[in-house]
C-alpha cells in the first residue's frame, strides 16, 4: 500500500478515531484543530481527553493549529468538522488547496442556507477549477468510540471517480474497517444527514419510555422518508438500503454513542433543545439537518412527517408525546403503493 501524506480537519472524536486508524495503516498525518491552545495540549498528550478518552495516538501524528501547515503538500485531505462550520473551514483552506489533492469530507448535514450537502458545499467554495472527482465522502455506521478500539467496522466510499474511490479503499481498509465504493454521493450525503434527524426521533421516543415497537416503527418510517427525498434529489434506492442508509440509521438509533439519540432522550425527558445539547456536550448534528431536511422535502415535494414533528418539537416547543400522537392519527395509508392488491 502506498504511503499517503494526510492532512486531518478537525480533531473531535471522529478525526482522532480516523487519525489513528490511519496512522495504524502507515501513513503520515496531521491533525488540525482551531484553537493553539487544544493544538498544544493534544501534541502534549497524543489524546482528546474529553472528546475521546483512551485513544493515544503515536507519537508521530502532528498536532497543529495552523491551517497552512495542516494542508500544504498532503495528498488527502480528511473534513472532520461539523456540517454547520464546514463552509467557514473551507474557506480557511481554499488558499493553501491544489488541485491535485482528494478531500474526504466526513461531515454529515445540510447547509440550511443553501440545501446543499457537503460536497456541493466544499464544490461551491474551491469553484469549477478544482476537479470535482477530487471531492468524496466517508459514511456508514462507525461511532469513533468503537473504530478508536480497533472494533470491525464496515463504511462506504462515495466518488463519481472509480479510481480515486479505490484509492481511498487502499488508504482506509485494513483487517478490522473493511471499504466498500459507491459512485452515488448525493444519496450517501442525504443518508448521511436524514438518519440524525430520525435518531432524534428514537430518542424523544426513549425518553418518553416507549420501547422496542415504537423504535422499530422509527427505524423503519424514518428510512422510507430518507429514501423518499433521496431518490427524488437524485440519489439511488440501492444506497439506502446499504450502509449509509439503513446501516448508519440502526447504529445511531440504537446505540448509547450517538449523540443525536441522547440529544433526543433528554428532550423526552423534558428538557428544551439547548439543554440536551449542553448536556451531551458535543455537536448534535440532527438538529442543524432537521430544518434542512424539511425544506428539501417541500422543495421537491416529499412527505416527510417524522422530520415535521421532530421540527415541531425542536423549534416550535410542541410537546414530544403530542407530536407521537399526531403521528400515530394521521391519515390511514398504504405501507406501499408500488404493491399492488389483486382484482377481486
Amino acid at each position: 500500500m502506498k504511503k499517503e501524506n494526510i492532512g486531518i480537519i478537525g480533531a473531535g472524536s471522529w478525526g482522532i478515531a480516523l487519525a489513528y486508524l490511519l496512522t495504524n495503516n502507515g501513513h503520515d498525518v496531521t491533525v488540525w484543530t482551531r484553537r493553539k491552545e487544544a493544538a498544544d495540549q493534544f501534541q502534549k498528550d497524543h489524546e482528546n481527553k474529553d472528546k475521546l478518552p483512551g485513544v493515544v495516538l503515536p507519537d508521530s501524528v502532528l498536532f497543529t493549529s495552523d491551517i497552512k501547515e495542516a494542508v500544504t503538500g498532503k495528498n488527502i485531505l480528511v473534513l472532520v468538522v461539523p456540517s454547520a462550520h464546514l463552509r467557514d473551514t473551507m474557506e480557511l483552506m481554499k488558499p493553501y488547496i491544489s488541485n491535485d489533492q482528494i478531500i474526504v469530507n466526513c461531515s454529515k448535514g445540510i447547509e440550511e442556507s443553501s440545501l446543499l450537502v457537503m460536497s456541493q458545499v466544499i464544490h461551491d467554495v474551491l469553484g469549477n477549477d478544482f476537479p470535482r472527482k477530487n471531492i468524496t465522502v466517508l459514511s456508514g455506521p462507525s461511532h469513533a468510540e468503537e473504530v478508536g478500539k480497533g472494533v470491525p467496522t464496515t463504511i462506504v466510499v462515495g466518488a463519481i471517480s472509480e479510481s480515486v474511490a479505490v484509492r481511498l479503499q487502499n488508504v482506509f481498509m485494513n483487517e478490522v474497517f473493511r471499504v466498500y465504493i459507491s459512485p452515488d454521493m448525493k444519496g450517501i450525503e442525504i443518508g448521511a444527514a436524514c438518519k440524525n434527524v430520525i435518531a432524534l426521533a428514537a430518542g424523544i421516543a426513549d425518553g418518553l419510555g416507549y420501547g422496542d415497537n415504537t423504535k422499530a416503527a422509527l427505524i423503519t418510517r424514518g428510512i422510507t422518508e430518507i429514501t423518499r427525498l433521496g431518490i427524488a434529489a437524485g440519489g439511488h434506492f440501492e444506497t439506502f438500503a446499504g450502509l449509509s442508509g439503513i446501516g448508519d440509521l440502526i447504529v445511531t438509533c440504537a446505540s448509547m454513542h450517538s449523540r443525536n439519540r441522547k440529544a433526543g432522550i433528554l428532550i423526552g425527558q423534558g428538557k428544551t433543545m439547548q439543554e440536551a445539547m449542553d448536556e451531551v456536550h458535543m455537536v448534535v448534528e440532527g438538529v442543524y439537518s432537521a430544518k434542512a431536511a424539511l425544506k428539501l422535502s417541500k422543495l421537491f415535494d416529499v412527505e416527510m412527517p417524522i422530520v415535521e414533528q421532530v421540527c415541531e418539537i425542536l423549534f416550535n416547543n410542541k410537546p414530544a408525546k403530542e407530536a407521537v400522537a399526531d403521528l400515530m392519527l394521521r391519515d390511514k395509508k398504504v405501507e406501499s403503493h408500488k404493491i399492488e392488491f389483486p382484482e377481486a
